[in-house]
């Protein structure tokens, strides 16, 4: 049961940073991540681009103090929008 409250905390954060594309975006995202390693390097950037408007970093963060039992410093788990 513990499994799966995580897995269900991290579809939330997951969908909280994925709120910060536009559909169009998310759309994009989708495609060029179901291309794989076949992406030109126009692609590449384009893709470099969606993930950093998702902040990884902040995912990361925020996905962590959800499953933490311990308080993380807020360095690490703060977004920067």
């Amino acid at each position: 049961m513990v499994k799966l409250l995580a897995i269900a905390e991290l579809a939330g954060v997951a969908r909280q940073h994925l709120q910060h594309l536009t559909p169009a975006e998310r759309r994009r995202l989708g495609q060029l991540a179901r291309r794989g390693h076949h992406l030109s390097a126009r692609e590449r950037r384009e893709l470099r681009k969606l993930v950093d408007k998702l902040d990884p970093r902040a995912f990361a963060g925020s996905a962590a103090e959800r499953i933490s039992p311990v308080p993380l410093p807020r360095r690490l788990t703060r977004a920067r929008y």
